[in-house]
Formats: structure tokens, sequence, C-alpha cells
């Protein structure tokens, strides 16, 4: 087992890891739209959601995967509503790549975010 941590990524806000890879698969934290300073975008869906694929960009690439070896995703909004906007970035980053995806409504996120995203990936 390899505890995956970068600093591209912002740090684990509790007593966990930012990934885990396991043979060959990499089991993300859920990221939300924080920034490496650990700073949080409020505001637009958009904006949060750009972010968070940022931050999934970068602990994939630390754990030897990226978006096209991504087997499965779950995504947790606040609001539901959002979900048509939310795909549209989603697809951007995953193109024709099309994996696995569970995505739910939450009461509420960590930190007040509208958005959270875990990846489960293949390691090259």
């Amino acid at each position: 087992m390899k505890f995956v941590e970068t600093s591209n990524a912002p740090a684990a806000i509790g007593p966990y890891s930012q990934g885990v890879v396991v043979n060959n698969l990499f089991y993300s934290s859920g990221q939300i739209p924080l920034t490496p300073s650990g700073d949080l975008i409020t505001g637009q869906i958009e904006d949060q959601t750009h972010q968070v694929f940022k931050n999934l960009q970068a602990v994939l690439e630390e754990a030897g995967a990226s978006f096209s070896t991504v087997v499965k995703t779950t995504v947790f909004l606040h609001d539901l509503e959002d979900f048509g906007k939310v795909n549209e970035i989603y697809s951007s980053y995953f193109g024709e790549h099309r994996p696995a995806r569970s995505c739910v409504q939450v009461a509420k996120l960590p930190k007040g975010a509208g958005i959270e995203i875990e990846v489960i990936a293949l390691v090259k």
C-alpha cells in the first residue's frame, strides 16, 4: 500500500490521505474545491467543479494515473439542479473516456462546498 500526497492539491483536512494505491488501483479521497493553498472556491458551481478536477488531476498524476485510466467516479452535489452544468465540465475532462459513475445529492459537504468528487483509477 502506498499513500499518495502532492503539494499540487490541497492537503487533507482530516486524518486521511489524498489517495492510496493498492496493487494497481488508485483510490482518491473526495476532492472539494479547495486550492492547493487551502482557499475554498465559492460561488458558481462551474468554478468549483474546475477546481475539483484540477485537484483530481494532481493526485492522479502523483499516483501514476490519469483521467484516461479512471474506472469509477462518485460525484456528490449539494444541489442536484447543478447536474447539467457539472456534467458538461465533467465531459470536458474525460473526453471520450466513460468511466462508471454515481452521482448523488447530499445535505452538506465539507467546508460548505457545492461539489465533491472521488475516483478509482488504474495505475500505469
